[in-house]
């Protein structure tokens, strides 16, 4: 029993040496990929300002639009939109007709 119990102490003391490197491994590595995490979280934040001030984007787009293609094309880019709305519309009612 005693030389059984030897051999899972030293198995035991190998697999903590294994573990305590691998531990150093995924330190390193999470340094190394410290930057891009930062970024993300940042690309994160972002995107929840965004999502919580609509208002805001709409405007920025809009902004964006009439610089681009000037009044007369967001004019323009609303009536398709408002097009495509109603295209769209029509042929989901026909689908759930259907079904």
């Amino acid at each position: 029993m005693g030389l059984h119990r030897q051999e899972v102490l030293q198995r035991r003391a190998a697999l903590l040496e294994k573990i305590s490197g691998q531990r150093a491994q995924i330190a390193e590595t999470g340094e190394r990929l410290r930057p891009v995490f930062q970024v993300a979280d940042q690309a994160v934040q972002a995107g929840r300002f965004l999502a919580a001030h609509p208002v805001l984007v709409a405007g920025l787009a809009g902004l964006l639009v009439v610089r681009r293609r000037g009044m007369l094309g967001l004019v323009r880019g609303a009536w398709r939109a408002w097009q495509a709305y109603r295209y769209f519309g029509a042929v989901s009612k026909k689908l759930n007709s259907r079904l």
